[in-house]
C-alpha cells in the first residue's frame, strides 16, 4: 500500500486532512467515550494526525502502519509537539498484542484493502487486541450512498500536479477498483488498487463473527446511519 498511501498521498491530500484532524478527534472521543489514560491503538495511523491528537488529550497511544515514510513523519511530529506516542511498523492482519487496548480507532477508510479472508482476519486480530468491554471505531465510505452517486472518474490537482482516477465497481466481489495516473514534478506513475466496501449489515455480521458483542452503525456526524449518509462509522464492543 506504500504506492497508494506514501508521500504522494500526503502531498495531494495532507493539507485537507489536517484541517479536519481536530474535529474528527472530537467525534472519535465522543463516540468511543474515550478518557485520558486509556490505551488506544490507531490502526493504519498514517502520519499520525489522529494518534497525535489523542495523545495530546492524555491517552497512551500506539499507532500502527505499514508505510515507513508515514511513520517517520508521525514520530517527527510527535517529537516536535512533545508527545509520547509509540509508532510501530506492522501488518494489521497480524497484531502483536492480546488484551492490551481499551479502544481501537480505524479511521478514514483504512479498512478493506485485503481479500475477504484478510479483512476478516483484521477484525479477529482487533478483537484479540482489545480488553473485554473495549471498543472499536471503524470509519469508511457508506457503500449504499456511494453507489447511488457513482462517478467513473475523478481528478485532484495541487500546485500543478494531478491525480486522475478511473473507478469501476465489481458487484461480484464488492470491490471498488481504481486505476490511478499520478503526475507530480513532471513524472508520471500508474497503479491500480481496490477497496472492499460493505453495507452496514454485512460488516456488522463480520464483526459479530469476529468476537464483538454489539455493533452500531452511525453517519459522519455520529447520528444513526441512513441512505443519505456519505460516510459510515461503525462502533463495535468487545
Amino acid at each position: 500500500m506504500e504506492g497508494v498511501f506514501g508521500d504522494d498521498w500526503v502531498h495531494f491530500f495532507g493539507e485537507l486532512l489536517d484541517r479536519g484532524s481536530a474535529p474528527e478527534t472530537d467525534l472519535i472521543w465522543r463516540l468511543l467515550d474515550v478518557e485520558p489514560g486509556m490505551e488506544v491503538l490507531d490502526l493504519g495511523c498514517g502520519y499520525g494526525r489522529i494518534a497525535n491528537h489523542l495523545a495530546g488529550r492524555g491517552c497512551r497511544v500506539t499507532g500502527l502502519d505499514v508505510v515507513p515514510a508515514l511513520l517517520d513523519r508521525a514520530r517527527r511530529d510527535a517529537r516536535e509537539q512533545g508527545l509520547d506516542v509509540t509508532y510501530v511498523e506492522g501488518d494489521m492482519r497480524d497484531l502483536e498484542w492480546t488484551g492490551r487496548f481499551d479502544r481501537v480507532v480505524c479511521w478514514f477508510t483504512t479498512f478493506g484493502y485485503f481479500d475477504d479472508e484478510g479483512n476478516r482476519r483484521v477484525l479477529r486480530e482487533v478483537a484479540r487486541a482489545l480488553r473485554p468491554g473495549g471498543r472499536l471505531l471503524l470509519e469508511t465510505m457508506n457503500r449504499d450512498w456511494l453507489l447511488g452517486r457513482f462517478q467513473h472518474a475523478s481528478v485532484v490537482e495541487r500546485d500543478g500536479d494531478r491525480i486522475v482516477d478511473r473507478h469501476r465497481w465489481e458487484p461480484l466481489t464488492g470491490r471498488l477498483v481504481t486505476e490511478r495516473t499520478l503526475i507530480r514534478d513532471g513524472r508520471m506513475k500508474e497503479l491500480e488498487y481496490f477497496l472492499r466496501l460493505f453495507p452496514f449489515t454485512e460488516l456488522r455480521d463480520w464483526l459479530l463473527e469476529a468476537g464483538f458483542t454489539a455493533v452500531d452503525g452511525l453517519d459522519e456526524g455520529g447520528d444513526p446511519l441512513t441512505l443519505e449518509s456519505s460516510r459510515m462509522i461503525v462502533v463495535a464492543t468487545r
